[in-house]
Order: structure tokens, then C-alpha cells, then sequence
């Protein structure tokens, strides 16, 4: 469908059962997305007090207006409505609108994309050099919306992500930045602005690219991400007496990021996204099923199999065949299905310096000597599990032959000199030699080896990127990369279809959309301290589907059995990434372990479809009682994992969704009937841990 010739201040709405788009063409011409809500949601704003439908910035073209928000931009108001299309793909709806700048000759294509039944909305926007002249553009929006609710009236959520203490969501009053200068008397919006930045090859390193608004009073929510593998930005403000949210990739300003639009040449933005809610919980609730249907199909995301990896409190990084053994029939004993060497399989040193020297991804003859490490992943299979491998693709050693090997141009640089990161060079997947090189690496791993699950992990922050010949500035060079990465992880699963990839990079320091579209797993954290490690857990399905979340499970034989039963009951709403030194417990204690396995193995097809909430809200750092939640679609199975670091022993969680009906609450983990209770009110779950630490797993069943 396309419409055509629409005149100023026309109109157009696009949509399904979900969500409701409102379009309107302002009077100077530019296109405004006037109204997104559920439908039967509040009236459109008139086209005047709503955003240009893009904004960006390019070299003599800057700003119409000073200051750190992202909308008043010289070009916004000068792209105007040229056509708009609408169709569907399968179960999703999309709309493109054109935008045409006459002075530059630029054009500007909006791509709106929807899952049908879910108010979730994906902008991107592709832009295209028409002019005589070049262009060089230094930032363009993803994704404008204006006219939210005032700013006095709305919370603003943010997640600090650091490293071993990830996603640690914290709350403000958005006034509390944007503040009442008194717009009436300045006949001015204010200046001021949240800004959020993400930067370098570790996209989540600092915060989550997300954040939400909350109405007070209403509880309706707006939650946002933007799905960048490099850098990213968001910002809020007020316009018009509302709040604006503006969702960018990367930019100059933040990340030296600039390209060159040439006659023909294209650039389109990252996705960004927005979900609504009538509370966080909803909103959280469509976000995960958006990211659901926006992945790559994998039959591991309906299997969820159990992952032992030997690293995390066990081996750390020094394997051999000796201390493999033990723990693979354990493992097995326990009711592992993969199991992954991590770290150290590659490193010949006898002083264990091998930081400095990877890049071949050759196994060590040292650690492996009878049979070499073929031998010991024959015995991974010969115990009923899939043979798993640790490999840093990215990255080579200063130390390493690879370094050598391959041209200059296949290495990030800046002005003609190779970079160097703690010892290590990083590799630009752009470049075929680069790309051939790991293509090689992968075909004897995966093709000789038949190894069926790969950890990818990433451990130097590259900050902003790479100015190779082609690229006009760092930034660009970073985000070339990075979706240079992923287009070659795809490429990988295209030709080993039933290959299982985790993403890592030093726990989840890349834990973004873009990557989690494309690898099956994610590792949510390196926290070793089982203690400290419920709130990322509890907090980690905000960012990553319950299915993909890999959470630790380290139990050791020195523990007492209220710790062994708390380290594995976090990981039991997630994937368990199981650890720990199972060859040296004793016959009860690996009991321990099967049983807690046994139980995920009964409910991880409920995980697969379930949505996240949190009965206590999201979980803070220091939180005594933790709780998590997952529902069922039609609502007749919840899950609910409580932790208790603290405080007193007995707490009341209320489960809005089954308030006032029959329901049936049933301990799954522990299985020890001294662990604690959990009671049905009628509208609450009331719950008793007597000792500390303690976890309970609880089934809630309602007819």
C-alpha cells in the first residue's frame, strides 16, 4: 500500500490490535509521529508540539539550537514528506516513510517494523546520499518520540552494568535533571537533557542500552533499548510541555562516529525500540517476547539444555586432560548435557602466560598428552554430552605468529599504527584475510573436532574503533566491525545449523540486542562470590530472555548443604551454567546437584515461553530478599525463585496476576522440607526461610 501526495497537516495511521501509530504532516512540510499508544489510548497532539519524525546532524549542517539534546537539528525540519508504504512479513507489520531534502539531496527512509499482538515498536532509519554533493552526516536518530507526559509526572529507570555487578537497575524523578526553568517567562524549552552513552567494543560496559519512564500514580510504562553492537546514546528532555525520548547508534560527539554519503551510498541506523506497558512488569513482559520473535531460530531456545562449564570456582583457566576427566564423569553423573573447556586448552607455556600469545587456537600438547584434546572431548561424548569449547575469536596475541601473518589492514589501527590492548591486537572482520583466518579456526574446531557449543568471549575494550583506509572516522570503524561480527557468527550458524554460540565479554559487558538476535546464549556475569550473585540473576531476564540468561551454578564439595541448595536455585529461572568441583563431593552432595537438575528439567519448557516480573520490584545491590518471577502465557503456571541473604525469616510477595483465585503453591527446589514454606493468602505468597542464605523455588498452578 502507498500513499501518495498528502498535503500539510493530512494524516495517517498504521498499526494492529496492540498498537496504534498516528501520523501527521506538519505545516513546513516534515512528517511527526503525533501519537504511540495501545489503541483506544489518549488522542493524538497536533503536528506543531510533536518532533520531526528524524533529526541528525551532518559537517555544515549542525544544530538549530545549542545544548546536549538530540532534537532542533537543521536538518530535521528540513526533511519533508515525500510517500509512506505498508505491508506485512509473516506475523510482523511495517511501515516506511520517506523524507527528501531538496538542498542536499538527502534522502531519508523511516523503516517502522511490529510483531503483530505486542506494543512493541523497532524504528531504523536508512539514509541515502541523492545530491550532487557529498554528505557527511555526524549523527542521526534512531527512533523520536514527543509528547510524552511532563517530566514532573515520570520516573526515569536506568541499569549500571559492570563488570561482576550487572544489571543494577536504580530509579529518579526525571526532574531531578530536567528541571523547571519556567518555559512560560523564556518563551523557551529547556536545554537540559538526561543523556545515557554507551562506548568501545564493549557496548554494555557502564549501563544497559535500555531505560524506562514511569508515570506516577498510573504506573504506565515506556521502556526502551537500543540494539547496537558498538556505540549508542539516548537521551530525554522536555518539549512542548512533555517529555521527548530521542534513541540514537553512535555519534561524533559521543564516538568519534562520522560517514560520507557519496551519490548512491547508503547508511542505515541500529534499531531502536520501545515497548509499552500499563507497569514495568507488562512492559518487561513485551519486550521479551519482542526479543523472542526478532532472534534467529535455534532449536536450543526451546531445549535449554544444561551447560557444565569447568572455569567459574573450578579449574580457571588451567585445564588438563587429568583434571578433565573426573569432572566430565561427574558431570555426567549430575545430569550435565553439554560441556564446555574453557579457557587454557590452547596454552603450551609452562608458566601459564599464554594472555599475550593466542591467536592460533591450537591445542596444547603439555596439557594433553596422551591422545591430545580429541581424546578428551571423545570422552565428553562418550558420557552422553556435547563437547564445548572457550575461544576469543577477536583477538591476537602481540606474542602470537597470527600477528605476522596476516596484512595490516585485518587489525584495528589509527593513523596507520596497529593497536595494541593489554597485550593483545584486534582483529577487523571486514577484512577477508581476518575472516578467513577464524573461518579456518572454526572448520577444525567445530568441522574436524565435532565440537557442538562454542563460548565466545571478548576481553579488551577497544575505545572508540578502528580508522582503517575506508573508514572517515573511528566510530564508523567500530560499528563496521561489529556488524561485520555478527554477520559472521550468522554465516557460522548457516553452515553448523545445530552449533550452540554464548556470548561473552568478561561476563556481560556485550550483552546488547544485536547480539542477542543472533547467539543462542548469554553469559549474565564472572561474579564468583555466590552470595553477590541473586540480583544480577534476579535482574538479568530485563535484558535477556529467561532461555538465554546464563546464570552460574557453583556448588562445591566445602559447602553445607543450605549453600550448595541457594548457588543452584539462582540459576533455575535461567540457563544453568553448571561448575564446580562435582569430582570431589561426596555421593549426597551429588544428589544435590541431580536433583536441583532434575527439577530445571521439568519446568525449562515453561522457561521458553514464560515472561519475567518481579514481585518485589526490581532487585537492589544490597537487597536482603530478592525475588524473581516468570508467567506462563495463559497465566495457570508462575514460577517464583525468593532469595533471603538477610532480615527477618518470613515475607509476604504480592502475585498481582492471581489475586483473588485458587491457587496452589508447590516447593520445587529445595527438596529438603526443613528449607522453608510457601503459602497461598489468596491474594500473596507468603513465604519462610528460617535460615540464611536461602532460596526457595515455588510452583503456583491456578485452574
Amino acid at each position: 500500500m502507498s500513499g501518495t501526495g498528502i498535503s500539510a497537516c493530512d494524516r495517517f495511521s498504521w498499526g494492529h490490535s496492540a498498537l496504534r501509530a498516528e501520523f501527521a504532516v506538519a505545516a513546513d512540510g516534515t512528517p511527526r509521529l503525533v501519537g504511540l499508544d495501545r489503541p483506544g489510548g489518549p488522542r493524538p497532539v497536533e503536528p506543531e508540539s510533536a518532533l520531526p519524525l528524524v533529526e541528525l546532524t551532518a559537517l555544515g549542517h549542525g544544530s538549530g539550537w545549542s545544548g546536549p539534546r538530540f532534537t532542533g537539528t537543521a536538518l530535521g525540519t528540513r526533511l519533508k514528506y515525500r510517500d509512506h508504504r505498508t505491508g506485512r512479513r509473516g506475523d510482523w507489520r511495517w511501515l516506511h516513510v520517506e523524507l527528501h531534502d531538496p538542498a542536499t539531496g538527502l534522502t531519508a527512509f523511516v523503516e517502522l517494523t511490529s510483531p503483530d499482538g505486542l506494543p512493541v515498536l523497532r524504528s531504523r532509519v536508512r539514509l541515502r546520499g541523492d545530491g550532487a554533493e557529498p554528505l557527511v552526516v555526524q549523527s542521526v536518530s534512531s527512533l523520536l518520540l514527543g509528547q510524552l507526559p511532563a517530566p514532573a509526572a515520570l520516573d526515569v529507570l536506568r541499569a549500571r552494568n559492570d563488570w561482576l555487578a550487572e544489571c543494577r537497575w536504580y530509579t529518579e524523578p526525571l526532574r531531578d535533571t530536567v528541571v523547571d526553568i519556567d518555559c512560560d517567562v523564556h518563551q523557551h524549552d529547556s536545554r537540559a537533557a538526561l543523556v545515557l552513552a554507551g562506548r568501545g567494543s564493549w557496548p554494555t560496559d557502564g549501563h544497559l542500552p535500555m531505560g524506562a519512564l514511569t508515570e506516577r500514580g498510573s504506573g504506565r510504562t515506556w521502556l526502551w533499548q537500543v540494539e547496537s553492537p558498538a556505540g549508542w546514546r539516548w537521551d530525554l528532555g522536555e518539549s512542548a510541555r512533555g517529555t521527548y525520548l530521542a534513541l540514537n547508534g553512535p555519534t561524533d560527539a559521543e564516538h568519534q562516529w562520522r560517514v560520507r554519503l557519496d551519490a548512491g551510498e547508503e547508511f542505515t541506523t541500529v534499531p531502536g525500540v520501545l515497548a509499552l506497558g500499563s507497569g514495568l512488569d507488562e512492559a518487561m513482559g513485551a519486550l521479551t517476547s519482542y526479543r523472542r520473535a526478532v532472534r534467529r531460530p535455534h532449536p536450543d531456545h526451546t531445549a535449554l539444555p544444561v551447560v557444565f562449564n569447568d572455569y567459574m570456582n573450578t579449574l580457571m583457566g588451567d585445564p588438563t586432560t587429568e583434571k578433565l576427566l573426573p569432572l566430565i564423569d561427574a558431570a555426567a553423573q549430575a545430569g550435565a548435557e553439554y560441556f564446555c573447556i574453557d579457557a587454557g586448552w590452547y596454552d603450551d607455556t609452562a608458566d601459564g602466560g599464554w594472555w599475550d600469545g593466542v591467536g592460533e587456537w591450537l591445542p596444547s600438547k603439555r596439557r594433553f598428552p596422551d591422545g591430545g584434546i580429541r581424546a578428551v572431548l571423545d570422552r565428553i561424548r562418550e558420557r552422553g554430552m556435547v563437547p564445548g569449547l572457550w575461544l576469543e575469536p577477536e583477538v591476537v596475541g602481540v606474542r602470537s605468529p597470527i600477528g605476522a601473518a596476516l596484512p595490516p589492514d585485518a587489525f584495528f589501527q589509527r593513523d596507520g599504527i596497529r593497536l595494541t590492548e593489554q597485550g593483545r591486537h584486534q582483529l577487523d572482520l571486514r577484512h577477508p584475510a581476518a575472516r578467513a583466518h577464524l573461518d579456518g579456526v572454526i572448520d577444525r574446531i567445530v568441522g574436524e573436532w565435532g565440537v557442538g557449543y562454542l563460548k565466545l568471549d571478548h576481553n579488551i575494550v577497544i575505545d572508540p574503533g578502528t580508522a582503517a583506509p575506508r573508514d572517515l572516522a573511528p566510530g564508523a570503524g567500530l560499528l563496521g566491525h561489529a556488524r561485520a561480527y555478527l554477520g559472521w557468527l550468522s554465516e557460522l550458524l548457516d553452515r553448523y545449523p545445530q552449533l550452540v554460540i554464548e556470548n561473552c565479554a568478561s561476563g556481560g559487558m556485550r550483552m546488547d540486542g544485536a547480539t542477542l538476535a543472533v547467539t543462542q546464549l548469554q553469559s549474565t556475569s564472572d561474579q564468583q562470590n555466590p552470595l553477590r550473585y541473586p540480583p544480577i540473576a534476579a535482574a538479568a531476564p530485563s535484558a535477556v530472555p529467561p532461555e538465554q540468561g546464563a546464570v552460574w551454578a557453583y556448588p562445591q564439595p566445602g559447602f553445607d548443604d543450605d549453600l550448595i541448595a541457594f548457588t543452584l536455585g539462582g540459576a533455575l529461572l535461567g540457563r544453568i551454567h553448571l561448575s564446580g568441583h562435582l569430582d570431589r563431593m561426596t555421593p549426597r552432595q551429588l544428589g544435590l546437584v541431580r536433583d536441583a537438575l532434575t527439577t530445571y528439567r521439568t519446568i525449562r519448557r515453561d522457561l521458553a515461553r514464560a515472561v519475567p516480573f518481579w514481585p518485589l520490584g526490581l532487585p537492589g545491590w544490597t537487597d536482603e530478599w530478592l525475588a524473581l518471577g516468570m508467567r506462563s502465557p495463559d497465566d495457570r503456571t508462575t514460577y517464583v525463585s525468593v532469595w533471603r541473604r538477610g532480615g527477618t525469616p518470613e515475607l509476604r510477595l504480592p502475585i498481582d496476576h492471581l489475586a483473588h483465585l485458587d491457587v496452589r503453591a508447590e516447593i520445587l527446589h529445595p527438596a529438603s522440607a526443613s528449607a522453608g514454606s510457601a503459602l497461598w493468602d489468596g491474594d500473596a505468597l507468603r513465604v519462610t526461610l528460617p535460615r540464611t542464605p536461602g532460596v526457595l523455588l515455588v510452583r503456583l498452578s491456578s485452574a
